[in-house]
């Protein structure tokens, strides 16, 4: 009897979670070997880093099919479905398709699974990169653009040797994995730098940096590194997002639209095209290839708005330095007044961290809980925390994000047109909050 999408994704799903990271590659270097190294298949744009990995893997693959080129991208975690994780032509896997991959492969991962390797069976994640590669090899893509998962060292999608290696900004996140400096959490992500590898760094924390240039000196890697080889010029914001003028491999290149908002965007634009163009072995895009894929750039609930009359918005932001550059974008393009927040967090993220930077910005707060985790802080706690930070009279709770986002916009409705909201806090809040406001149709347009 053939099992349903919903059932197949459920099986996996019950695998060791992506957070419990077992540190080997051991058991997918083996999955993929016996699937005939699809790893192999294609060149691979490997990009790292704690905050804006998603959206520079993002706007790389748009840039890259605006040269012509049919592009992979892998991407974690999802925020409504599964096989958002898996890209091709900038569009999730088919369902379908999926799950025929998954039949596939399923009798060589009972094979691994069997052997046990370092004491555990194959992990979700793990699974998922190995399903991602043999995707890319049946395409088949021409290139490969795969965020890792968590550091880069000893991360399930290091086992190929990256032609980029993309350093994205460095900040404490995972310190029970990765460490509890910057620069121990640097060591870890520039594992993903191999020799001979073109490293795109965009700018760092001086303790990072020492890191990741160290690495490059080691093992032989040409770096380009942002403020000196390539930048961000100049930027405008405008009506649906920003002009920017960066700096390319050709010299200045101006009135870019980037549908997207705040400076960390637009310096994640500008981290993209340097990877591109590293791609290419340095030479420079056409400047309508430019235009043109930084203007088809989409990315889902990166202050995404997803309801007007009030303003809804959504955001992905889980860390201080991810919020910090959020609430500054925000601020910028839409300066509400007030703003209200919903917030829901996982309980091992730096809960007070956040709220302190939400709390200069948001007026009441509504916290909430995200269904489905065990690794979710309940309402009643996260409101405790907040009332710590907000004070107790700017803090309310509701049960679930549904209540959440009723009371919240009831709330903006009664504070007048210059009022929003923001849903952050977390990545499965902002996708849980997605799945509720935004039509699968509307996905599609």
């Amino acid at each position: 009897m053939s099992r349903t999408h919903a059932e197949i994704v459920a099986e996996l799903q019950s695998r060791w979670p992506e957070h419990q990271v077992g540190r080997s590659q051991a058991r997918v270097r083996a999955l993929c070997d016996l699937l005939g190294n699809p790893e192999q298949s294609c060149p691979v744009i490997l990009v790292t880093g704690t905050n804006g990995k998603g959206s520079t893997a993002i706007m790389i693959d748009s840039l890259l099919r605006a040269l012509g080129l049919r592009v992979g991208r892998f991407s974690s975690p999802h925020l409504v479905h599964l096989t958002e994780r898996i890209a091709i032509d900038g569009e999730p896997i088919a369902d379908e398709v999926f799950d025929d991959l998954v039949a596939q492969i399923n009798p060589l991962v009972e094979l691994v699974d069997a052997q046990a390797i370092d004491g555990i069976s194959l992990t979700f994640f793990e699974v998922m990169t190995a399903l991602a590669y043999a995707a890319f090899a049946d395409a088949p893509v021409d290139v490969a653009v795969v965020e890792v998962g968590m550091g880069g060292e000893w991360d399930a999608t290091n086992i190929v040797e990256a032609e980029v290696a993309v350093v994205t900004p460095i900040d404490l996140d995972h310190t029970a994995l990765l460490g509890e400096t910057v620069a121990q959490i640097a060591v870890e992500k520039a594992g993903i730098i191999k020799h001979g590898a073109r490293a795109v760094l965009s700018a760092q924390d001086p303790e990072a940096v020492r890191v990741l240039l160290a690495r490059c000196a080691e093992v032989g890697a040409e770096v380009r590194r942002e403020g000196i080889e390539f930048g961000l010029i100049d930027r405008t914001p405008a009506v649906g997002g920003q002009i920017l003028r960066l700096e390319t491999a050709d010299g200045p290149l101006g009135d870019l639209l980037l549908p997207l908002f705040g400076e960390h965007m637009a310096r994640n634009a500008a981290l993209a095209l340097a990877a591109v163009e590293a791609f290419l072995g340095g030479r420079a895009l056409p400047a309508d290839v430019v235009a043109a894929g930084l203007e088809a750039v989409v990315a889902p609930a990166r202050l995404e708005v997803v309801r007007r009359s009030p303003t809804v918005l959504l955001d992905t932001c889980h860390n201080p330095h991810g919020a910090a550059a959020t609430i500054a974008a925000a601020n910028e393009a839409f300066a509400f007044e007030p703003l209200i927040g919903v917030v829901a967090m996982m309980a091992d993220k730096d809960v007070t961290g956040v709220l302190e930077i939400f709390a200069e910005a948001m007026g009441p707060i509504i916290c909430t809980s995200i269904t489905g985790t065990p690794r979710a802080l309940s309402a009643a706690e996260l409101a405790v925390r907040a009332g710590e930070v907000f004070g107790p009279d700017r803090v309310r709770t509701a049960e679930n994000m549904t209540a959440a986002i009723e009371q919240a916009v009831a709330l903006a409705d009664l504070s007048g047109p210059t009022s929003g909201v923001l849903i952050a806090g977390s990545v499965y809040a902002a996708g849980e909050a997605r799945s509720l406001l935004v039509r699968p149709s509307e996905d599609a347009e």
